[in-house]
């Protein structure tokens, strides 16, 4: 067949109208999905298979309008039509009209996507209620992950500290790869009990790839199956079976977290290519140390003292169990902190925040551990910022130092700085109570109300009986002249000592004299360690001279609450005296620049 002969044949048998006609309609289609698909909250593979069938579908449509003509009869093969047979043809116009009609229908929808705000989406709502950086919606990176807690496959409930460890250590070990943002425990570990899909945990996290799988221990040998999982749809990446000793367990963390690197493209463990996470060659220490951890994380007194018990243990068997030492004087920091009995506490904290940075100079806790100790319990602030600052360089990841060095730059003034240190302390650990207490802090000290409100008040929603929960809620009130909810949500405060401060500070506030007196003599029979919280509420009194007289007190006893002195807004009404100025001065905070 001629070349213009075969051209002529397409356009009697409407081969050239079928093809415009499909690529249009086609369009449109795509058009069309791309809305509806999202809707429906469809997986992404749904809208590839779609085009896939339309390009097959195009390729059959032409063969069918080479091959077949519609007649009165239906369709038959084009050879056996005689061209009085067939049905009449659009005329040009027609046809054009009907492309064109296409055309804009398309067009319109394709502005639509263009147009439509890009700020409702569920997943934009879940990210500025989870206070993520910026309050407005951010990009996923694919360089992102978060590990679910490894299933307890061991048959016995007790074995859970192990499993939960593991997790952890995986949880740590990843979160120094620079290259990856790694969430905290906190986040991760809400949803041991996993119910929810991949896709949604991934929103609710903010990761790309999920890390799960199961624990199975069994006497002196270990299986652990690990899966990587893309959070989108739930397709599995790669998985790893391992069958070892017990003693090869810090192999097996090292090859997972090698794994994972290679398939995310991250370099992993810094740039010297080997892990700064101390461990040791013991098993049976890291059995102990991992029953402490596992009382650690419940946050409780109670709690802390049973860790310091397991830690001496994994101590006892490895003197230079550097994660150990870091982790006891966490636990001892805390315990002097919530009976009031620093004096005895806080030195065994900074002996063995010592040991351990001087047993392992890279290892991020250890440095983070010292750190607070300096700062928070020893008043050394530029030494105490330096090891903060020390420990994120070396983890930028690790939620806890951020959200330490989030809470002491806020006691130095430096709020602009610290509300960007507890945005990122937040981002790390999404679903923790803690990191967001703390910015409720900062963005309050700022007289950001309407934010601070809403992020206590999430914060309360994801750890409700955790101590001092209420108190931003109460004290925004306070501020905003909304007396009756302070009054109220001072009542839901859980912590029984801190209740007796909101309650005396609210009372205050709504001018009942006989209820505010009764309010502060509890407080000052009952509020043992709250030295510095009796200052307030005098302060908010207009009793100066109960007021300093309670923050001489709260100086003598090394009352942490003292931290606050330069950035207190009840503290606000002493600024201008001179006993304000020289208790600061003998704070010694380091200038602020």
């Amino acid at each position: 067949m001629r070349i213009d002969n075969f051209f002529a044949e397409l356009k009697r048998r409407n081969v050239y109208k079928v093809a415009i006609t499909y690529a249009v309609v086609a369009w449109l289609l795509i058009q069309a999905a791309s809305i509806l698909l999202p809707t429906f909250e469809a997986p992404n593979w749904v809208m590839k298979v779609f085009v896939v069938l339309l390009a097959f579908g195009f390729v059959i449509s032409v063969m069918i309008s080479w091959a077949f003509e519609a007649t009165p009869e239906g369709l038959k093969r084009t050879k056996d039509v005689s061209p009085e047979m067939s049905l009449p043809s659009w005329s040009a116009w027609k046809f054009a009209a009907f492309i064109i009609s296409l055309a804009l229908i398309a067009a319109g929808l394709l502005a639509f996507q263009f147009l439509r705000p890009v700020g409702t989406s569920r997943r934009d709502v879940g990210q500025i209620e989870e206070g993520r950086p910026g309050g407005a919606s951010l990009p996923i990176s694919q360089k992102s992950i978060a590990v679910l807690p490894l299933l307890n496959e061991s048959g016995d409930p007790k074995d859970e500290y192990f499993s939960d460890g593991l997790s952890e250590e995986l949880i740590a070990a990843l979160a120094q790869i620079r290259e990856l943002k790694v969430i905290g425990r906190s986040s991760s570990f809400r949803f041991k009990e996993r119910k929810e899909e991949s896709k949604t945990i991934g929103e609710k996290l903010g990761v790309a790839t999920l890390l799960e799988g199961t624990v199975r221990k069994q006497g002196d040998r270990v299986r652990i199956v690990a899966e990587l999982v893309n959070a989108a749809d739930g397709i599995e990446l790669w998985t790893r079976t391992f069958d070892r000793e017990l003693k090869d367990v810090f192999a097996v963390q090292a090859e997972i977290a090698a794994a994972v690197a290679e398939s995310l493209k991250v370099t992993l463990l810094g740039s010297d290519g080997q892990s700064t996470r101390s461990a040791t060659k013991s098993t049976e220490a890291h059995n102990a140390y991992l029953q402490g951890h596992f009382h650690f994380q419940r946050r409780n007194l109670e709690d802390y003292r049973k860790a310091v018990g397991h830690y001496d243990e994994a101590i006892r068997l490895d003197p230079d169990y550097a994660l150990a030492y870091a982790e006891r004087s966490e636990a001892w920091t805390l315990i002097g902190d919530l009976t009031g009995e620093g004096k005895t506490a806080w030195p065994k904290a900074r002996t063995d925040a010592e040991k351990a940075v001087a047993i392992a100079p890279t290892l991020a806790e250890a440095h983070a551990a010292l750190g607070w100790v300096r700062f928070f319990t020893e008043w050394r602030f530029a030494e105490g910022l330096s090891e903060l600052k020390r420990a994120k360089e070396l983890a930028p990841a690790n939620p806890t130092a951020n959200d330490l060095l989030a809470r002491v730059i806020v006691y130095l003034g430096r709020l602009d700085e610290a509300e960007n240190q507890g945005r990122q302390a937040v981002e790390l650990d999404p679903l923790a109570s803690a990191p967001k207490n703390n910015l409720a802090r900062i963005l309050w000290y700022e007289g950001k109300l309407d934010e601070a409100d809403a992020v206590a008040r999430k914060a309360a929603e994801l750890q409700p009986n955790s101590a001092s929960s209420r108190r931003w809620q109460v004290l925004v009130a306070i501020q905003r002249g909304d007396k009756e909810t302070a009054l109220r949500e001072a009542q839901s405060e859980p912590d029984e000592s801190y209740r007796r401060f909101e309650i005396a500070v609210a009372q205050c506030a709504r001018g009942d004299r006989k209820a505010a007196d009764a309010a502060l003599a509890d407080l000052i029979a009952h509020g043992r360690g709250l030295d510095y919280q009796v200052a307030q509420v005098y302060a908010v009194r207009g009793e100066k001279e109960k007021a300093f007289e309670w923050l001489q007190i709260a100086f003598d006893n090394h009352d942490t609450g003292m931290l606050a002195l330069l950035v207190d807004p009840l503290l606000r009404s002493l600024s201008d005296d001179p006993r304000y100025k020289n208790l600061l001065a003998r704070m010694a905070f380091p200038a602020t620049s």
